[in-house]
C-alpha cells in the first residue's frame, strides 16, 4: 500500500485538527510519521527497499480480567450508557503522559467529545462519546490493552 499526496495532505489536516501529537503509519513498503507541535507540522516519509517483514500478530493475549459481580451489573449500570472500545489496542486517558486526562469521573460530556485514545498498530485513534451525560466510572486503567467492544466508561445520560 502506498498513499498518494492527496491522502497524505488529508491525513496531515486531520492530525493538525485532532490535537494528537504524533501519528505513525507503517506498511510493508511504506512508512509515514506525522508529528505536530501546535505550530509547525513535520512530516517524514520513507519507502524502504522491499524486504520480508515478519507478520505481527493482530492481537496480544490480554491479562485475565476480574469479572464484575453480577449483582452490581444490574443494580449499578441499569440506567447508564457504556462507551465501548471500537477496536483492539492500548487505552490512554490523555494525549501524552504530560497532558491532562480527557475526562474524569463527574465530568459532563457531550456527544462528539474525545474521552480517550486507543492506539492500534502505532496509530492513535481519538475515541469520541456518542452520548451526552456525566462520566460515572472509568472501567480501564491508563495504558492497558483493550479488546474490541470492551466497556471503557459508564455514562449517566442527560
Amino acid at each position: 500500500m502506498s498513499m498518494d499526496i492527496k491522502q497524505i495532505q488529508d491525513l496531515i489536516k486531520f492530525v493538525a485538527k485532532s490535537g494528537v501529537n504524533e501519528v505513525a503509519i507503517e506498511e510493508q513498503d511504506f512508512k509515514i510519521t506525522i508529528k505536530t507541535n501546535q505550530a509547525p507540522t513535520y512530516v517524514t516519509a520513507t519507502v524502504p527497499t522491499p524486504a520480508p517483514i515478519p507478520a505481527v500478530p493482530a492481537s496480544v493475549p490480554a491479562p485475565a480480567e476480574t469479572p464484575l459481580p453480577t449483582t452490581s451489573k444490574t443494580d449499578d449500570t441499569s440506567g447508564y450508557v457504556t462507551i465501548k472500545s471500537p477496536m483492539i489496542g492500548t487505552f490512554y486517558r490523555s494525549s501524552s503522559p504530560d497532558k491532562p486526562v480527557f475526562v474524569n469521573v463527574g465530568d459532563e460530556i457531550t456527544a462528539g467529545k474525545v474521552v480517550c485514545i486507543v492506539e492500534a498498530m502505532k496509530l492513535f485513534n481519538e475515541i469520541e462519546s456518542e452520548v451526552s451525560g456525566k462520566i460515572v466510572k472509568v472501567l480501564v486503567d491508563d495504558a492497558q490493552p483493550v479488546e474490541y467492544d470492551q466497556p471503557l466508561f459508564l455514562v449517566e445520560p442527560k
